[in-house]
């Protein structure tokens, strides 16, 4: 009994996959829900890498749904307009892009342009939330560290993109299993990418990122522990960032 309870224990490896599944579960679904207008796409993310980036720091017992929304919360002024630029964008090139593919000839050789544009634009999409959910600023510094973090480390740039966009290729080049994958994605897919990335993004973003308790709240500069930096250390460290 004594094992079965160690083994059931939050504190267990068992108890902590658990809580990450759990938590991962319920990140998902509101990230569903809340993307269904579309429009706000953008906040949910970033509510959803706040909460994911929140759970790896401390390693504690966190309550998902309060986490997402504030994340959603204190992020929706900057994310909004920011996921509507990204959408118009990518409407305007794809556009282009099809419009080149039906004219041909001399056409076809702007399509490469456009196509590597549109690449770039999904690249810095897919670290601007986690980016916007781990640091303070304005978007012209949450965009230049965006690019920083992307091409920091190539290797993970690769492995993030390629967990984004390949499950979403499998999804729609199978439809006989549509209605799987649609249950994947709307009970934990979105969710599961997601802490993927903001387990890569976090390995980048630590130097950065003051020290936290084991519920991920910020330590003052008197509670840091030796060797960790401080709030003011870390703003110290963005500002050379920026430079």
């Amino acid at each position: 009994m004594n094992l079965l309870r160690g083994f059931l224990d939050n504190d267990s490896a068992f108890g902590r996959l658990m809580t990450r599944c759990w938590i991962i579960i319920a990140c998902n679904v509101l990230f569903v829900l809340l993307t269904l207008p579309v429009v706000t796409i953008g906040p949910a993310w970033v509510a959803m890498d706040y909460a994911f980036l929140r759970t790896l720091r401390g390693d504690g017992d966190l309550n998902p749904v309060r986490e997402f929304w504030k994340g959603f919360r204190t992020n929706f002024k900057q994310s909004f307009p920011c996921w509507l630029a990204i959408l118009f964008l990518a409407g305007f090139l794809a556009l282009e892009i099809y419009w080149c593919g039906q004219f041909g000839g001399v056409f076809h050789a702007f399509r490469f342009g456009l196509v590597m544009m549109l690449s770039a634009l999904l690249i810095l999409t897919l670290y601007l939330f986690p980016v916007m959910a781990a640091f303070e600023g304005k978007i012209s510094a949450l965009l230049r560290h965006s690019l920083y973090f992307a091409f920091h480390k190539p290797l993970h740039l690769l492995v993030i993109v390629f967990f984004h966009v390949f499950p979403l290729f499998l999804t729609y080049s199978d439809l006989s299993n549509l209605p799987l994958y649609a249950f994947m994605w709307c009970f934990f897919g979105f969710g599961a990418v997601e802490m993927l990335a903001a387990s890569l993004l976090l390995q980048d973003f630590k130097k950065y990122l003051p020290a936290v308790d084991q519920f991920g709240n910020i330590l003052t500069d008197g509670e840091a522990a030796a060797g960790e930096k401080s709030e003011a250390e870390v703003l110290e460290e963005m500002r050379k960032l920026d430079m």
